[in-house]
């Protein structure tokens, strides 16, 4: 399914610029996706539509969000603490790391890769037409994090 993401994020720059959601998955179909694949993620697309276009409220908090166990334990230490940074940075407002920590329960694992949870915010922002600046999105499609770690020096 993330490989379809991360093709619609490359091939179409714009959410609008996706065709309906039949043809989609014929085009898909025809670059070689697989059915269930193809299924999948135009659910999670959809899914990710109706909770974008139903917090059009941005809301600021400046509270903290606690992670009840179940979120925590789904979501990994890794990603709760990139979702944290997200939205310290200015990146993520909260309505958007609602959709962001849904989205990724939403998923059949855990606790939810970074490499996963990077997506899951690009397509986020992608479906409400926002680029990431340059930096941030080094930091979101760039090398995986978990396979090649950064060094300090």
């Amino acid at each position: 399914m993330f490989d379809i993401l991360v093709y619609l994020y490359e091939t179409y720059y714009r959410p609008d610029a996706c065709p309906e959601p039949a043809a989609l998955a014929r085009k898909l179909s025809a670059v070689g996706f697989d059915d269930v694949e193809i299924s999948e993620a135009l659910v999670w697309l959809t899914d990710l539509a109706e909770m974008a276009g139903a917090s059009t409220a941005d809301v600021l908090s400046t509270g903290t969000r606690f992670y009840v166990q179940q979120e925590y334990d789904a979501l990994g230490n890794d990603a709760v603490g990139f979702i944290q940074f997200l939205e310290s940075a200015g990146v993520l407002s909260s309505s958007q790391r609602e959709i962001v920590v849904e989205r990724a329960l939403a998923l059949d694992e855990s606790p939810v890769g970074l490499s996963k949870l990077k997506i899951i915010v690009l397509m986020l922002l992608w479906s409400q037409g926002r680029e990431p600046d340059a930096l941030m999105f080094d930091d979101l499609f760039g090398a995986d994090d978990e396979q090649a770690p950064r060094l300090l020096h």
